[in-house]
């Protein structure tokens, strides 16, 4: 649990910042994150036990801020706006150091709606109201916690270690990750004209693809990007006893969702992957009635412009091809919704800058534990911090959360252990967050050289 400090001590709390930093000099970086590790545990499990859903990231945002104000930093809280007008819970935190470059390190806050099933003593118990008003179990089924905690010791080692670096930190707790609107909030609501603008960006992610206390990175494209798509199939609503008097929208749902299927295995290139799924269906109120329309939230995952319009070019053409084949008239046309404040570029590693983050990695950790690791369907927004066209170099690295034990001996059976965005996702704690922090904290000081 981080303890606040009263207005009173700040004076108290930079002098001993000031102390730890002249000793931590001396005996080097390792030393530091090992003393720190403890309480950083602690922090974990407590933001892993108090979860909170996109959009209402309210004390986690208030612990990183916290965090970064005892350190030190100027922070800065409710960054971001939403397009309908609401404030986003954003942490900015500041640090400057002398003349130099500007880096950027960023974590995103926000849990899933999932009930969390692993077991352990810190598990999530909340349950909480998305921002469509669905109750639902939530849990940190992605790892954000461990981001969060990461960047609370990266900012403490930075203020440590301020002879070995000069610049300004600029530290983003990003919200909203999961509803991919979160990086747009923040450049909404002015975040380069307020704080200044980066001249690089880092951050990292968790996974159970590596073993704690190893990274992965990649250079290019890293993940796919994201864009979200609401469909709705309309049909003639009636009573289930007479489908001839109507055109049942159900059906014509279950027939479109089967058929958009072969956009990718017949109308894109083989060699630029892409996906097309359906994760959500809702129609219908009663087992013999027979409903006006179906709703489908759908998302298409690619790693080119020309992939993801051939996906959005054949969802359109096959929902008019399902309303022609029904004989419906005009007005029960399905229709096809892009939806732009939902969707996320390519998340692109600037090449150059990747190679001095890996040589980073590999001294900090050792070559043995940095690994050269393939491209995700997976999605990310950290990408857009970066501007259309990578206009900032970004570098974004995974960071291994797995029990060693538990991750060779998956291994060796040819199995995988519980992922993100599972109920039974469990990264071990000490030591997935002894190595981020680790490995942050000397990237960033690599770069602010």
């Amino acid at each position: 649990m981080i303890r606040l400090v009263a207005s009173g001590t700040v004076c108290f709390v930079l002098a001993a910042a000031s102390a730890v930093a002249q000793n931590t000099a001396s005996s080097g970086l390792p030393s530091f994150v090992s003393s720190e590790t403890p309480s950083l545990v602690d922090t974990y499990k407590d933001i892993h036990e108090h979860p909170e859903l996109s959009h209402f990231e309210a004390r986690t945002s208030h612990i990183l801020a916290e965090a970064l104000r005892q350190a030190g930093y100027t922070v800065t809280e409710r960054v971001g706006r939403y397009p309908d007008g609401s404030q986003a819970y954003g942490v900015v935190g500041i640090l400057k150091n002398g003349s130099g470059p500007t880096l950027m390190v960023r974590a995103d806050m926000d849990a899933l709606p999932i009930v969390e099933e692993t077991g352990v003593p810190y598990a999530s118990h909340v349950i909480a109201k998305t921002k469509d008003g669905v109750t639902t179990g939530v849990m940190h089924a992605c790892g954000h916690d461990v981001h969060t905690t990461v960047m609370i010791g990266t900012a403490r080692a930075m203020v440590a270690m301020k002879s070995q670096w000069h610049g300004t930190l600029m530290l983003v707790g990003q919200p909203s990750e999961e509803t991919i609107d979160g990086a747009k909030a923040m450049l909404a609501d002015h975040l380069y004209e307020r704080f200044g603008g980066p001249d690089r960006i880092i951050g990292l992610h968790d996974t159970n693809g590596l073993a704690a206390g190893t990274v992965g990175v990649r250079s290019g494209p890293s993940a796919a990007s994201s864009t979200s798509i609401d469909v709705v199939i309309r049909g003639i609503g009636g009573h289930g006893a007479y489908p001839n008097a109507g055109r049942d929208p159900i059906t014509l749902a279950a027939l479109y969702i089967t058929q958009i299927q072969t956009i990718v295995s017949r109308e894109e290139d083989p060699q630029d992957p892409t996906v097309v799924t359906v994760g959500h269906i809702e129609g219908g109120t009663k087992r013999n009635i027979i409903p006006d329309q179906v709703r489908l939230e759908l998302t298409t995952r690619s790693f080119s412009d020309e992939s993801r319009d051939t996906v959005i070019r054949g969802l359109q053409q096959m929902a008019a091809g399902i309303t022609a084949s029904a004989g419906l008239p005009p007005d029960k046309a399905a229709t096809v919704t892009v939806l732009d404040d939902e969707s996320t570029p390519v998340l692109y590693n600037d090449p150059a800058q990747t190679v001095l983050v890996r040589a980073e990695l590999v001294k900090a950790l050792g070559a043995d534990n940095v690994f050269d690791i393939p491209r995700a369907m997976a999605s990310e927004d950290v990408g857009v911090f970066a501007l259309p066209n990578h206009e900032i170099p970004l570098t974004y690295f995974i960071l291994g959360a797995m029990d060693p034990v538990k991750f060779a001996a998956a291994k060796a059976a040819g199995k995988e252990l519980p992922g993100p965005h599972t109920s039974r996702f469990q990264p071990l704690p000490e030591p997935t967050i002894r190595t981020g922090v680790t490995a942050m904290t000397s990237v960033a000081i690599s770069l602010l050289q």
